[in-house]
């Protein structure tokens, strides 16, 4: 015969500080937004190509990451959807740069752990 399990937990004050790190169903959402902006590389070259306040124009930045105006025109969407990047009007031109909030600073960071990647792969 099999014992049953205690509901009680072996460590609670463990289990508590734990419970206290979980994320609200609104954060989780938040969450998953910026992760699947980073699912993207197109997205993640964005983010790199406006670091270190870095301010461009769409076509500029097309020509950085290598995708069409269009494409690139699609990814700063969804990143300015997010908050991660913001568009200034300077007559005709938009330029693009890393917005100062929560959302950027979380894809600025990731896009800095990448770049850990980039020197283990060498």
């Amino acid at each position: 015969m099999e014992k049953e399990r205690s509901d009680q937990p072996l460590d609670p004050a463990a289990v508590e500080s734990a419970e206290r790190q979980m994320l609200t169903p609104r954060e989780e959402r938040r969450m998953r937004e910026l992760l699947d902006a980073l699912c993207d590389p197109t997205r993640v070259k964005i983010v790199r190509a406006l670091r270190s306040d870095n301010t461009l124009a769409a076509g500029d930045l097309a020509r950085v990451v290598g995708r069409s105006r269009s494409a690139t025109s699609q990814h700063l969407r969804v990143l300015r959807e997010i908050g991660a990047v913001v568009g200034r009007r300077s007559g005709n031109v938009v330029r693009y740069s890393l917005a100062d909030d929560v959302a950027s600073t979380v894809i600025e960071e990731a896009c800095a752990a990448f770049d850990a990647l980039k020197h283990d792969a060498a």
